[in-house]
């Protein structure tokens, strides 16, 4: 009786061409894929207009520190406030402009929480004034 022996197959997987085509994975995932950029603080700036005089009484004063105190119309206030504080201003005067002065040692973090805080009081007229050096 004659027993035929199967052969055996080696399970090898083709290992030449992988380093190719990791490379080309790689390209193509470079290629499609897009880069996030921090586009940063968006802000619509007003074109070119003659000056006009504004009332004393329609600017409200906020300044930053460079600890970052915050002073609203020569008031300290906590952060978490302003947004109530300009609120009210705005329910006293709808044309009322805030005045957003820092320092220039002020923290950026700091000085992007206080202009969130005028912005959800609702403010629309905001003066993002030069720091002091």
């Amino acid at each position: 009786m004659l027993v035929d022996k199967k052969k055996t197959r080696s399970a090898e997987v083709p290992t030449s061409s992988l380093a190719d085509i990791a490379f080309l994975i790689l390209i193509f995932f470079l290629i499609s894929s897009t880069m996030d950029v921090d586009k940063g603080v968006t802000l619509t700036l007003p074109g070119l207009e003659q000056e006009t005089k504004i009332k004393s009484k329609n600017i409200s004063n906020i300044l930053i520190s460079a600890e970052g105190n915050v002073m609203f119309d020569e008031q300290l206030v906590e952060i978490p406030v302003i947004k109530e504080l300009v609120r009210e201003k705005l329910f006293e005067n709808e044309n009322q402009i805030f005045s957003l002065k820092p320092v220039s040692e002020t923290e950026y973090e700091i000085y992007i929480r206080v202009l969130d805080q005028i912005k959800q009081g609702g403010a629309k007229k905001i003066s993002l004034a030069e720091p002091d050096f």
